[in-house]
């Protein structure tokens, strides 16, 4: 019997091909039918898999409808909703098992930012500036776990989460580093070292804590943050006095500065910070003092991953929606999907992805964060992604340019994964730094 070239082709796909085996030989072929994000679902633990399915359904419901409005005038937005309703869901505690927190048990003790980091796909798969709004609260709140302080945790964290996630009221937290005159250079051992900080804490035994005088810049949440967790040294003493204070909104002299206008993420504020001569009771010291160098170092080892889990979703946003432009989209007698060309781009962008999360869960699949494995999943993740929206963007042409279509929105929120939480450069550093002296130092004879 003669076929058509169409009908051999279609005979020799792995699926029918396969019907000519025998019946062991075919339980050894997997065929079965299911998308790439449904492929990856399956292969995680049921809490992780409960919760990436969550933060799916919830960016689609509630994230998605507000992203457009939200970039386009993310100074005239009210957040409160989207958060209450992320509150009530769940996604705000995650860094803490129930009866205190919403983290499947089992997964958290075997990966602690892994839920968090499935979810920040998600989220940011929709918008990257929603996304950042909703997380970065989690990067106020880590200082006070890591800080390894029972004090910090019991009086600080677990009534936080206790009115998030039973009464659905949620207050924001916001994580202070940044200063005017120290950005990466406090993400880093040797500009740690150079840093001109100006943020500082003075004793007063009078009244037993501490008077700040200083400023922070482009910290997100910054302006509608109820708590603070900053970073300051100590009077007359270097980077090595850090120490963080947990400051809270309506203390005396904390005000908030400019509200930066951003060309990604946009729906999230990044704000600056004023302290002239607030006063923090002792009991709002996190961890002991001097220690909060060490401290702000482990913190970036717990949300690096997470930083390249968003940068990730930015770049499945951009390759999901460049995908339906070219399942439309005709270019003379055939859709942009069926030109072997278009498929082999495709297919290079979707491979890319693969890899970049791939990467982002094996870091995560430890109890403890280490400062090699995030900082490389966090460059590896942003610039993946970065390129990624780069190639929807010229798959696209002029459409990839309006911002209906949503591609130039993930482009522009990708380009900041490779800045914050450390630039690429400097998170290359810290994988160097960490195996300095086990594959990285000089052979001695």
């Amino acid at each position: 019997m003669n076929h058509s070239l169409e009908e051999r082709i279609e005979q020799l796909k792995l699926k029918n091909a396969t019907e000519k085996m025998n019946v062991f030989g075919r339980l050894l072929v997997d065929n079965r039918e299911m998308s790439l994000w449904e492929h990856d679902t399956k292969t995680l633990s049921w809490g992780v898999r409960r919760w990436r399915r969550k933060a799916l359904k919830f960016a689609r419901e509630h994230i998605r409808p507000l992203a457009p409005e939200a970039d386009l005038h993310p100074h005239d937005y009210d957040p409160k909703p989207i958060m209450a309703a992320a509150a009530r869901e769940g996604f705000q505690t995650l860094l803490l098992v129930p009866p205190l927190g919403s983290a499947s048990m089992l997964p958290y003790f075997k990966g602690t930012a892994f839920q968090v980091a499935v979810v920040g796909e998600e989220f940011a798969t929709e918008c990257g500036g929603l996304a950042l709004l909703l997380l970065a609260h989690n990067l106020g709140i880590v200082p006070l776990l890591l800080s390894g302080s029972l004090r910090n945790i019991f009086r600080q964290m677990i009534p936080f989460y206790l009115k998030s996630y039973i009464l659905g009221r949620p207050e924001c937290m916001a994580f202070a580093i940044t200063e005017p005159g120290a950005g990466s250079d406090v993400e880093e051992t040797e500009g740690g070292a150079k840093a001109k900080l100006v943020t500082t804490a003075k004793y007063s035994p009078e009244k037993k804590g501490y008077i700040i005088n200083g400023q922070k810049c482009f910290i997100s949440d910054g302006a509608i943050a109820d708590k603070v967790t900053v970073y300051a040294k100590l009077e007359d003493e270097g980077i090595e006095s850090w120490t963080c204070f947990l400051v809270e909104k309506g203390m005396p002299g904390f005000s908030v500065g400019r509200s930066e206008r951003k060309m990604g993420q946009r729906a999230s504020d990044a704000s600056e910070l004023i302290f002239d001569n607030v006063f923090v009771p002792n009991k709002n010291v996190v961890g002991k003092l001097r220690s909060g160098w060490a401290n702000n170092r482990n913190v970036l080892n717990y949300s690096r991953p997470v930083v390249g889990a968003m940068a990730l979703g930015h770049g499945r946003g951009a390759f999901e929606r460049c995908l339906e432009f070219c399942r439309k989209t005709n270019l003379g007698p055939k859709r942009l999907i069926e030109y072997q060309d278009v498929q082999l781009e495709l297919a290079d962008m979707a491979i890319s992805l693969w890899a970049a999360r791939s990467m982002i869960w094996q870091s995560c699949k430890q109890f403890r964060c280490y400062q090699s494995g995030s900082a490389s999943a966090k460059v590896f993740a942003s610039d993946t992604a970065f390129k990624v929206c780069n190639q929807a963007m010229e798959l696209m042409g002029d459409q990839g340019y309006l911002h209906k279509n949503g591609v130039e929105r993930s482009w522009r929120d990708s380009r900041l994964t490779q800045i914050y939480e450390g630039t690429n450069q400097i998170n290359r550093l810290a994988l160097f730094e960490h195996h300095l002296s086990t594959d990285f130092g000089m052979a001695t004879d």
